[in-house]
């Protein structure tokens, strides 16, 4: 049964009203791919009463009080996706479309959700308890720079005007906090829990670590910079350190992140009573889109050691990795495989980075991830292995039913190549591919990859020539598909230059290219806000201009017809006319 959605399924339920409200900016969809619903079924699991308010209507304070006054608190998303990225393209235009709404419309989150809801709120019941969580406050807690603004914003617990925000993975956390609130504790004396960002005044009492403070930040964008090399050093629950910005009178205080879930407690959230769908209220509308790809598929593992500074896993999950236990994971199978639309594909299992399974170091368990090395370099001290996982997928295959088992979450190569066991990689080939897969090379440059954190050129090349060798062996048809960005910092004309006659050289034809999206707290965004890498602090190329980065994106795909006068105009900006005429290497005509 679904949670209470409207007025009257909370009648149903002889609900005079509920615990809490949880406002989503998505659509309602009950399924553990969706944050909204792990957390609302781990609180219904220790006997909360939660009811839904999805997407409401953000213009009239009355839907915050459709369900009444809830008796603990509200908890606030954004959803899945952050808003300002799910609404808005890399070139700031509108988005037509949004998987996560009703028919696609993308009509129906406003931008800035989390704090447009949390105001609401507030307005609806001054003395509720408000407190945020998913990937949006989880990545705006602190100071941060806004793209869409182009500007640094304060903390996002002091515009929503919320009490507490529940940063990374937050089903332990919720538990705590509900529970904390139901023994009579004001949310304003709750400053005590892992995983949480709190406002006050006085900090005196706490073993911190002062960060730069808003206004410094302000003065001076390599306070950013400095401070953001901070915060990336205190990600891991272990070595972490309380971390506290200043902002006049008031403090923010982001305690230590939680510890990771282990294998048992990862069991029991992904084992909760789902329905694995969207609510039915969606049918006349068309259904959620976004449900698509995921209602077969399994989350197996989370965190990630991979180390991409354009990515906010680190920040968000951490670099701890961890995973479910088979049993589990078996168990979900065949849950999907008893679904009436079932048609024989598990369409992945993974996570964040899919082979990415086990912890990646002995020392990371006592004395938690190091702070200025990262596991890919990689280190002598990284355990490689994918004996768990694939004797996962081996299993998976073999149950009744099923014809197919993908890997679509994103395979780490460098890491895969490390394995000198090779098992993985062949039945990875064999088994495990839909006709193509799809890996995250980025660029081919030297000192582009580097600043994205990414593995060298010729560790892909190795990667795609042993796909290639075991395709043939196994008689495969198969292909890699890579995406590539443009525009990322450290990224110039000559750098585009070089990964455009990489694509020639090796003729490929790559039909989408991602522009660098400098979205909130990533080291990537940091360097584009603050011209500075903030491990070294030295000064970094910044393709700003909307000229450079559309001559960047054409030249990636310099086949095109309509690209050709700006890829001639980038040619011979950059000096390289000998690519312009009917020589075998020369990208365009003359």
């Amino acid at each position: 049964m679904f949670l209470p959605l409207t007025k009257q399924e909370m009648i149903n339920r002889e609900w005079d009203n509920p615990d809490f409200i949880l406002i989503t900016g998505d659509a309602y969809v009950d399924h553990p791919s969706f944050g909204a619903a792990i957390i609302s079924r781990m609180l219904e699991s220790n006997g909360y009463k939660v009811c839904i308010l999805a997407q409401p209507d953000y213009k009239n304070v009355n839907e915050f009080k459709k369900f009444g006054k809830p008796r603990l608190g509200f908890l606030i998303t954004s959803g899945v996706v952050e808003s300002m990225v799910n609404n808005y393209t890399v070139n700031k235009k509108k988005r037509r479309s949004d998987v996560y709404s009703p028919n696609n419309i993308n009509d129906q989150r406003p931008d800035r959700a989390v704090i447009v809801y949390s105001n609401l709120a507030r307005q609806a019941y001054k003395d509720v308890p408000i407190i945020l969580g998913g990937i949006e406050a989880s990545l705006r807690r602190l100071a941060h720079y806004d793209y869409w603004q182009d500007k640094m914003r304060r903390s996002i617990l002091l515009d929503s005007k919320a009490d507490l925000i529940v940063y990374g993975m937050g089903e332990r956390t919720i538990i705590d906090i509900a529970d904390t609130l139901n023994n009579g504790v004001s949310i304003t004396d709750i400053t005590f829990l892992e995983g949480t960002v709190f406002k006050t005044k006085d900090v005196s009492y706490l073993e911190h670590i002062l960060l730069p403070s808003y206004n410094d930040l302000l003065e001076d964008k390599l306070n950013y910079a400095k401070s953001f090399k901070i915060q990336s050093q205190n990600t891991d629950a272990i070595n972490g350190t309380i971390l506290v910005e200043s902002y006049g009178d008031w403090f923010v205080v982001q305690n230590t992140p939680t510890i990771p879930l282990n294998s048992y407690e990862l069991d029991e959230v992904y084992g909760l009573e789902y329905e694995r769908d969207y609510h039915p209220i969606y049918e006349e509308s068309g259904g959620i889109k976004a449900i698509q790809e995921v209602k077969h598929s399994i989350i197996a593992n989370r965190g990630c050691s991979g180390g991409c500074n354009f990515c906010a896993l680190t920040y968000h999950q951490g670099r701890t990795v961890s995973a479910r236990t088979k049993e589990s994971i078996l168990e979900e199978a065949k849950i999907i495989i008893k679904c009436s639309d079932f048609k024989g594909y598990i369409n992945d299992v993974g996570g964040p980075t899919a082979n990415f399974f086990e912890s990646m170091c002995d020392k990371q368990t006592k004395y938690g991830t190091c702070k200025d090395k990262q596991c890919l370099a990689p280190c002598n001290q990284l355990k490689v292995t994918h004996k768990k996982y694939l004797s996962i997928l081996r299993s998976i295959r073999n149950l009744p039913d099923v014809k197919k088992v993908f890997v679509r979450s994103g395979i780490r190569y460098d890491y895969l190549l490390l394995d000198k066991d090779k098992s993985f990689f062949k039945e990875l080939v064999k088994y495990h591919v839909s006709g193509q897969l799809r890996v995250a090379p980025e660029h081919i440059s030297s000192e582009v990859l580097k600043v994205m954190g990414k593995p060298q050129k010729e560790v892909y090349e190795k990667f795609v020539h042993q796909f290639d060798v075991y395709n043939k062996q196994y008689n495969m048809n198969q292909f890699i598909v890579p995406y590539l960005m443009s525009s990322h910092p450290g990224s110039d004309l000559n750098s585009a230059i070089e990964l455009a006659e990489y694509l020639h050289k090796t003729n490929q034809h790559p039909e989408q290219v991602q522009d660098f999206y400098p979205t909130p707290s990533t080291m990537s965004t940091v360097m584009f806000y603050t011209g500075v890498n903030p491990i070294t602090m030295k000064p970094v190329h910044i393709p700003k201009t909307d000229k450079e980065k559309k001559m960047q994106r054409t030249l990636l795909q310099y086949r095109d017809p309509k690209n050709k006068s700006l890829v001639k105009d980038a040619l011979i900006l950059a000096n390289r006319n000998d690519l312009i005429g009917y020589e075998k290497h020369c990208l365009i005509r003359s």
